[in-house]
């Protein structure tokens, strides 16, 4: 699969790209034909920095921000973010005048969740949400839930790639968009045409990356 791989830069920033292959992959939620491997992205220094300063272009200081929750393992680049949007001037109110930056667990139905330890950063605070990936939007829509039972207020929605540019009603700001990767499909399971051609796939990805079949 490494082979086939190629490189997109980003328009604003051509030290920051993305790696897509091409093939036949099988998601939580779906089917899809490029995998974008953001491991790199999400953890060499450079990127990661790079990558959190053109998110935080994308918001103005009436923004207020008080707690980042990273879903896919954009830990790294949350906190660079989070440095990047005090730079800018972002608001927020919590007691200490800093972001908190928190990944939840993963539980077996699939649902994140937050820990007695760290309910206190999401509850009464206003939560920018950054993903790795937003395309059918079921990842982004099980944290928003989250989120809002932990009495979190999402102020916004940043990702790293999307395919979608809205989630009930939020912009989601992203450094890709299918502009970018204009052949990228998601297919419903059941409506899968490379399965329909009986085309093998290729590895079983999740958040984090893939297994190979």
């Amino acid at each position: 699969m490494e082979q086939r791989t190629i490189k997109i830069p980003s328009k604003a920033d051509r030290s920051v790209f993305l790696r897509v292959t091409p093939g036949h992959f099988a998601t939580a939620h779906s089917h899809i034909n490029n995998y974008i491997d953001m491991a790199t992205l999400k953890a060499r220094k450079s990127e990661a920095q790079g990558a959190a300063k053109l998110l935080a272009q994308r918001y103005t200081m009436t923004t207020i921000v008080d707690t980042i929750v990273c879903m896919d393992g954009c830990g790294v680049i949350g906190a660079y973010l989070a440095d990047e949007l005090q730079k800018v001037g972002i608001m927020c109110v919590n007691q200490h005048q800093t972001l908190y930056v928190v990944s939840p667990e993963i539980d077996n139905n699939g649902q994140p969740i937050f820990r007695d330890n760290t309910k206190f950063m999401i509850e009464g605070k206003n939560v920018l949400l950054l993903l790795a990936t937003a395309t059918t939007g079921k990842t982004l829509e099980n944290t928003m839930q989250s989120v809002s039972y932990y009495g979190g207020i999402i102020s916004g929605i940043a990702a790293l790639f999307s395919a979608i540019s809205k989630a009930n009603g939020i912009p989601v700001n992203s450094i890709f968009s299918q502009s970018d990767l204009p052949d990228y499909q998601t297919y419903a399971f059941n409506q899968c045409p490379l399965c329909k051609n009986n085309v093998r796939i290729d590895a079983i990805v999740n958040g984090y990356g893939y297994s190979k079949l």
